[in-house]
C-alpha cells in the first residue's frame, strides 16, 4: 500500500473545504461575483521581461517542511516592498491549515500594489476557480500532481482562461510538462520541491527547462535561496523565478528582489 504523502493530506483537507463552497447560496454568489469582476491585470505580460529575469515574490507565512517562516508578516508592507524592488508579480498562499495563509492576505495584497497577483492554493474543483476570480486574483495555480486526470486539468484550465484568469500549471517531471502542454498551458512552472517528500533539487529545473517551448513562459519554483540560485535558473532558460522563503525571512526584501530582477536570462531555443 502506498504511503500517504503530505500532498495527499493537503488535498483531502482541501476537498473537505470545497464542500462548504458548494452550498447553493455560496456557489451562486461566487459565480456571480466572478463573472462581474473587473478586468484582471496581465500576469503573462508582466513575466515577459526579456532579456531580464522576472521575479514573482511570494507572501508565505509557513510551510509543512520548514514550519513557521514569518507568522507575523505585515502583508501590505511586504507586498509594497516587493513592488518597490521591481517584482513583476506577487504570489499569495491562501491555504490556512498547512501554510498559514488566508483569502484576507490576497485581498490586502490586491489593494496594496498595482502589479498582478497570483493566488497560490490547491485547486481541485471548479468552484475554487470562480472563487479565485471573485477574490480579485489575476492568476491561479493548477498543480499537475494534484490533478492526475488529464480531462479535469484541461477543464479547470479552460474555465480559468474563459473567466479571465491567467493559469500557472505547476509540474515536477517530464510527463507533467507534457500533460500541461496538452491542457493548453501557456505558463508552466517547474517545482524543485517534490510535493510528496518535500525533497529539493534545483538540478531538476535545469534539466526540465529545455522541455518547455520558447513561446511558453517558464517559471522556476522553490529552493531559490539566493541571488546565485536565481541566476542559475535564469541561465537554464527560465523566464521567471517564484521566491518565497528567502524573501519573507529577509530584512531587506526590496534589495533582494531588485538584485534578482537585474539578472539577465538565457533564452530557450
Amino acid at each position: 500500500m502506498r504511503a500517504v504523502s503530505v500532498l495527499d493530506e493537503i488535498l483531502q483537507a482541501k476537498r473537505n473545504e470545497v464542500t462548504m463552497l458548494h452550498r447553493p447560496a455560496v456557489r451562486d454568489l461566487l459565480r456571480s461575483q466572478a463573472l462581474d469582476a473587473p478586468p484582471t491585470r496581465d500576469f503573462a505580460a508582466a513575466l515577459r521581461r526579456d532579456p531580464l529575469l522576472a521575479v514573482i515574490a511570494e507572501i508565505k507565512r509557513r510551510s509543512p517542511s520548514k514550519g513557521e517562516l514569518a507568522p507575523d508578516l505585515d502583508v501590505p508592507v511586504t507586498a509594497r516592498a516587493y513592488e518597490a524592488g521591481g517584482a513583476a508579480c506577487i504570489s499569495v498562499l491562501t491555504d490556512r491549515p498547512y501554510f498559514g495563509g488566508s483569502i484576507d492576505d490576497l485581498y490586502e495584497v490586491r489593494h496594496a500594489v498595482a502589479i498582478p497577483v497570483l493566488r497560490k492554493d490547491f485547486t481541485v474543483d471548479e468552484i475554487q476557480v470562480y472563487e479565485t476570480r471573485a477574490l480579485g486574483a489575476d492568476a491561479i495555480l493548477l498543480i499537475a500532481a494534484a490533478l492526475p486526470d488529464d480531462a479535469h486539468l484541461a477543464d479547470l484550465h479552460s474555465l480559468a482562461t474563459e473567466i479571465g484568469l491567467a493559469v500557472l500549471v505547476e509540474t515536477h517531471d517530464d510527463s507533467e510538462i507534457e500533460r500541461a502542454l496538452r491542457a493548453g498551458a501557456r505558463i508552466i512552472g517547474v517545482n524543485a520541491r517534490d510535493l510528496g517528500t518535500f525533497d529539493e533539487d534545483l538540478g531538476l529545473g535545469e534539466r526540465l527547462a529545455k522541455l518547455i517551448p520558447a513561446e511558453v513562459i517558464a517559471i522556476a519554483e522553490s529552493a531559490i535561496r539566493s541571488t546565485g540560485d536565481a541566476a542559475r535558473m535564469a541561465g537554464s532558460g527560465f523566464d521567471a523565478v517564484l521566491v518565497g522563503e528567502m524573501l519573507v525571512r529577509s530584512s531587506e526584501p526590496t534589495s533582494e528582489v531588485r538584485a534578482m530582477a537585474e539578472i539577465t536570462r538565457v533564452a530557450r531555443a
